[in-house]
C-alpha cells in the first residue's frame, strides 16, 4: 500500500494544553486499525516521521504526538547532543503522559475511518517507556517497545496491563543492563501477563533508527518483520 494520506493535528489534553501530532493513514474509503507512534527524546523528527509513514502503507492509521508539547513545540533535537534534549525529557511526567495517552486515544476512537477498538502502540527508546505505559492505560490489542529506558519505574502498573507486550533490547546497549530487561520480564511473567522478548546480543541502544550512528540495518530489518507479525497477530486488519 503505496497510496498514504499525511497531515498535522491538534489534540487537547485534559490539563488543558495542546499537542501537536503527525498522523499518515492509508489514501482509501475503508476502514483500518490504528496505532501510536511513541517518539524518542529527539522529537517528532524526520526518521518518527518515516516510520509513521511506513506504518501507513501497512494498512495503518498511524500518529505520532509531540511528547514535548508542555515544554517544546516542534522540538527536533541533534543525535550528537543529547543533552539538549534533558530539559524536556526531565519535564516529562507520568501524570502528563497518562493524559496525552488518553487524549490521542480519544482521537483515534472518534477517526470515522478507525476500525473499532483495533488500536496498536510502538515506541523507541524513552517512547518504548511510553508505549508500555500505554498499554497500563487504555484498551490496546497489541504494544510494542524498543529498548524502553525506564520501564522499572512503571512496573507497579503492570497488573494493569491489558494487550500482549513485545520488547526488542539490544545485548550490547550500555544504558539498560541485563538487570532491568530481567526485572521487566520477570514482572510480566509473575502478574501471568503476555509478552514476547527479544534481545539482539549484536545490536546497541537504537538500532532500529537508521539516521543514529547505532543503527544495525540487519537487526532492524529483523525487528522489522516480527513487529508486523507480532501486531497482525492480534489486531483485525478487516
Amino acid at each position: 500500500m503505496n497510496d498514504i494520506i499525511i497531515e498535522d493535528v491538534s489534540l487537547n489534553v485534559s490539563d488543558g494544553t495542546s499537542m501537536a501530532a503527525f498522523v499518515a493513514r492509508p489514501k482509501d474509503s475503508d476502514k483500518h486499525p490504528g496505532i501510536f507512534i511513541f517518539q524518542e527524546a529527539y522529537g517528532v523528527n524526520s526518521h518518527i516521521r518515516d516510520v509513521t509513514k511506513r506504518f501507513a502503507r501497512e494498512g495503518f492509521i498511524a500518529i505520532a504526538p509531540e511528547l514535548f508539547h508542555r515544554t517544546a513545540h516542534g522540538f527536533e533535537g541533534d543525535y550528537n547532543d543529547f543533552n539538549s534534549t534533558r530539559v524536556h525529557t526531565q519535564a516529562l511526567t507520568n501524570e502528563g503522559l497518562l493524559a496525552d495517552i488518553n487524549a490521542i486515544n480519544d482521537w483515534m476512537h472518534n477517526n470515522t475511518k478507525l476500525l473499532y477498538d483495533e488500536i496498536a502502540s510502538v515506541g523507541f527508546c524513552m517512547g518504548g517507556r511510553v508505549s508500555f505505559l500505554a498499554n497500563t492505560t487504555v484498551k490496546l490489542k497489541a504494544a510494542v517497545s524498543f529498548y524502553g529506558g525506564g520501564i522499572t519505574t512503571i512496573l507497579n502498573r503492570v497488573p494493569k496491563i491489558q494487550a500482549p507486550q513485545l520488547m526488542f533490547w539490544g545485548g550490547l546497549d550500555k544504558h539498560i543492563d541485563e538487570a532491568q530487561i530481567n526485572a521487566v520480564t520477570s514482572t510480566l511473567k509473575s502478574n501471568n501477563k503476555v509478552y514476547t522478548n527479544v534481545i539482539v546480543s549484536n545490536a546497541e541502544h537504537a538500532f532500529f533508527c537508521d539516521a543514529r550512528s547505532n543503527y544495525n540495518p540487519i537487526a532492524a530489518k529483523q525487528a522489522w518483520a516480527l513487529t508486523l507479525e507480532f501486531l497482525y497477530s492480534y489486531i483485525n486488519k478487516n
